[in-house]
């Protein structure tokens, strides 16, 4: 049983880890830099200059942004300069209108806007923005997490220099972690302390239905309530999760001024790790509390794997977060932690070396390729059907089988990432 200071750690970690997001992370946390670095300069930088790490620019070069009918970086870094406030966050751009889009389409076509690949750098996740008015300097960074500002300058005051050697994430510290606590915690906290996590079904299910009536991305979601697909594949709680999940990220990717509840700084991981256990929970009449704690227990699972993980990286984040839901679905389906942690080795077995080619509108094929792995391993593991330590990188320990994944995405894809970004830069 966890005491009550570890409880209240893992609730902060929670806190902190699921909030709410308007776009794309990536784009987004490079506007709320630059939102920074203009209040820091009190008007509206004349240049700014904005050094990235691969993985950002990367994530960043082909996703919509919410409510500009654009793609990509130089509106979110406009808009950041022309109506973005630090303070909302991963909501930093929800103050724009079309009097703000028009405005930023100036500012891009004035030339004030520079933007390279940050070099020399051990960190996947690095924004740095220098920004320049009326003799006037102004540096931000923002490293290891989406919203963790690291250092700040205006001329030559520092007032803020919090930067870490080796690649040190925020949240490196935060308690640890193992299948089975997260377990325990998910099973056992107060009803009271972690019914907060419901708003991440209010969101997300608000997310995916507005777009059932949009057409946003590559409208897969409402392709699949469609007469056609629904001939093939029924109008079964199997289509429903994969038509929710996908609308809810054609929708943030499509660059809906839409919220979406995030996890780890990824609004798709937490729609990925939301949507599927609300529509199964919905269909079977979970109650209220079964519908907390499978929230819950997806949720914090995907924090975990994202602890060894890293934020960013070249495995797709759509593994870790279906693997997550695959969690919730078994407790919901009346699985105990034995049939949880098979649910894992199922997952990890079948979506091992998916790789991440940047967020963008085809997120949400990949993101129904998630979840139905994430049904299917559920299933087998209320069949005590599971992938055994004979096969590929499955141990008989489901942490260390989690921590196998997280080592090849870790460290053993990173020529693969350098790879995926050398061929998206370099397109014809």
């Amino acid at each position: 049983m966890l005491n009550i200071e570890e409880r209240k750690a893992i609730i902060a970690l929670i806190k902190r880890e699921v909030v709410p997001a308007i776009g794309c992370t990536e784009p987004v946390a490079v506007a709320l830099c630059v939102a920074r670095a203009k209040e820091l300069l009190g008007v509206l930088p004349e240049n700014m200059s904005v050094r990235l790490s691969a993985n950002i620019l990367k994530n960043a070069m082909g996703v919509g942004i919410p409510g500009t009918g654009m793609i990509g970086l130089p509106i979110a870094i406009a808009l950041g300069a022309i109506v973005g406030r630090s303070e909302y966050g991963l909501e930093v751009l929800k103050d724009a209108d079309e009097n703000a889009v028009e405005n930023g389409r100036q500012y891009i076509d004035q030339k004030r806007i520079n933007i390279q690949l940050k070099s020399g750098i051990s960190e996947k996740l690095y924004i740095e923005v220098v920004a320049t008015a009326q003799n006037h300097v102004a540096e931000v960074v923002i490293a290891g997490g989406h919203t963790n500002f690291v250092y700040e300058r205006i001329d030559d005051d520092v007032l803020l220099d919090s930067r870490q050697g080796g690649g040190q994430e925020e949240g490196d510290d935060d308690v640890a972690l193992s299948l089975r606590k997260v377990y325990d915690f998910a099973m056992s906290a107060p009803i009271e302390e972690i019914e907060f996590i419901l708003e991440s079904k209010k969101l997300n299910k608000a997310a995916a239905e507005s777009a059932f009536s949009s057409d946003y991305g590559h409208s897969l979601g409402r392709t699949l309530r469609g007469d056609r697909e629904l001939q093939i594949m029924g109008d079964s709680i199997f289509s429903r999760i994969l038509s929710y999940t996908a609308s809810a990220c054609d929708a943030r990717m499509g660059g809906a001024m839409i919220p979406v509840m995030s996890n780890s700084g990824s609004g798709n991981q937490g729609i990925t790790a939301t949507l599927p256990v609300v529509v199964y929970g919905e269909h079977c009449g979970a109650s209220e509390e079964q519908m907390i704690r499978a929230l819950i227990l997806s949720h914090l699972t995907v924090i975990y794997i994202k602890q060894s993980l890293g934020r960013l990286s070249a495995l797709c984040g759509c593994v870790v977060a279906a693997s997550g839901s695959s969690c919730g679905i078994t407790y919901l389906m009346g699985g105990g932690y034995d049939e949880v942690a098979m649910s894992v080795k199922n997952m990890i077995a079948n979506l091992t070396g998916m790789i991440c080619d940047g967020a963008k509108p085809s997120c949400a094929l990949k993101l129904a390729s998630g979840v139905s792995t994430a049904v299917l391993s559920a299933m087998m593991a209320m069949e005590h059907r599971c992938v055994s330590q004979l096969e590929g990188i499955i141990d008989e320990d489901v942490d260390r089988s989690i921590h196998n994944l997280t080592a090849i995405g870790r460290e053993g894809m990173n020529e693969t990432d350098g790879l995926i970004l050398n061929i998206m830069t370099n397109k014809c």
